[in-house]
């Protein structure tokens, strides 16, 4: 079972971004593989930190993540958790929490990423990009697949996302000799000191391009549009985010992908009204079919449903239909549908029927005689929703 987040770097819930990030970078510099060579219980916490930080670093992931926890990025909510796989891909998107120069100071200038001599990921990553996703009640019911059509960033086709000419356009960085990094030697009191920072002249990629693409200028990228499918599961919510890694604007010069964020919109029903799991519906009847009793059809999520209505219903009366509401995320509980009884009071009368009623209103039968086991509607509301 996967530790708490908060638990692995040591902070609260309402810990702000600086502070995560101090105690990120405090856990990795406990358990960084150059400190603990060989140590493979080490290296798991290393990783474990890391992926606690991708998560909560970002702050639609955070706010996933405090809302359902590691079942946020469960397969059926569309990812979007830890990305990176190994110890390369964790160098490659937070070696620069750790600060190079540090690194250099500690491990002899090595600086280790992954055994990759320290060359930073080709590229820049692209941009999340956020969309909204209209539901109807049926389709959050049953959970549904939406394509929509997105406007972004693709990688360009005629450099494969390089954004050089030709093969031959790519060469190794000068400055650096193609390891990202320069190294310098400092003499002070305590001996010589090394330090190792990200080379200036390609920003730590190891490469440069001496001769651009000519359909997106460099970039690796050109702005065109994606068809995407997405897979959204039953029970979710109003203003819940769903997010697609790798969906987002690609990156330039071959970074990676941003993500895809998908907002969650209720569209309102004609007749129900959601709470929660539950599904309330107002029910109109007549003053003879609450005294004698009848049958009616009520709409649900899942179709139009039959309800027996006693004789002698009052008005305020609440009947629970059960697992006629709506389904949890990644779950087995469902909710019930609450049908509210309302007793229709007419508002125009004929004559005759204003003297049928003055007559029936003498009768005793007709004067209200709440027994003790009636109960209020704050009772009945309360009892309903419990």
């Amino acid at each position: 079972m996967k530790r708490d987040y908060y638990e692995i770097l040591g902070v609260s819930k309402t810990a702000s971004a600086d502070e995560i990030k101090k105690a990120y970078r405090k856990v990795a510099m406990q358990f960084h593989p150059d400190r603990n060579p060989g140590d493979k219980a080490a290296e798991e916490k290393f990783k474990e930190a890391a992926e606690a930080y991708e998560v909560l670093s970002d702050t639609d992931k955070k706010a996933k993540y405090d809302r359902y926890g590691h079942q946020a990025f469960a397969p059926g909510m569309g990812g979007g958790g830890f990305h990176a796989s190994n110890m390369e891909d964790i160098f490659s998107q937070f070696g620069d929490i750790f600060g190079e120069d540090m690194f250099g100071s500690f491990f002899g200038g090595s600086s280790r990423r992954g055994g990759g001599g320290g060359r930073r990921a080709s590229g820049q990553r692209g941009s999340n990009l956020r969309i909204k996703v209209k539901l109807t009640y049926e389709e959050i019911a049953k959970g549904v697949t939406k394509t929509v059509k997105v406007k972004k960033h693709v990688f360009c086709s005629n450099c494969n996302g390089s954004g050089a000419k030709d093969k031959g356009s790519v060469q190794n960085c000068t400055t650096c000799g193609g390891s990202g990094q320069v190294r310098k030697v400092t003499n002070t009191f305590l001996g010589q000191m090394q330090t190792v920072t990200t080379c200036p002249t390609c920003n730590g990629e190891g490469t440069t391009v001496t001769a651009k693409c000519s359909v997106c200028k460099g970039e690796g990228r050109v702005f065109g549009e994606e068809t995407i499918s997405i897979d959204i599961p039953a029970g979710v919510q109003e203003g819940m985010q769903l997010s697609m890694g790798g969906k987002g604007n690609a990156g330039e010069r071959g970074g990676a992908s941003g993500d895809l964020i998908v907002q969650i919109e209720e569209e309102q029903h004609a007749e129900l009204q959601r709470d929660g799991l539950n599904v309330a519906y107002d029910l109109h009847i007549s003053f003879p079919d609450a005294t004698f009793g009848t049958s009616v059809e009520v709409p649900t999520i899942d179709g139009r449903a039959k309800i027996k209505i006693p004789a002698g219903t009052q008005g305020g009366k609440i009947f629970r239909l059960k697992g006629k509401g709506f389904p949890e995320v990644q779950g087995y509980g469902r909710g019930d549908q609450l049908v509210h009884v309302n007793v229709w009071t007419p508002q125009n009368l004929t004559s005759e029927e204003k003297a049928m009623l003055d007559k029936l209103n003498a009768s005793a039968n007709f004067k209200p005689q709440p027994s003790k086991s009636d109960k209020s509607f704050f009772e009945r509301v309360k009892e309903a929703f419990s």
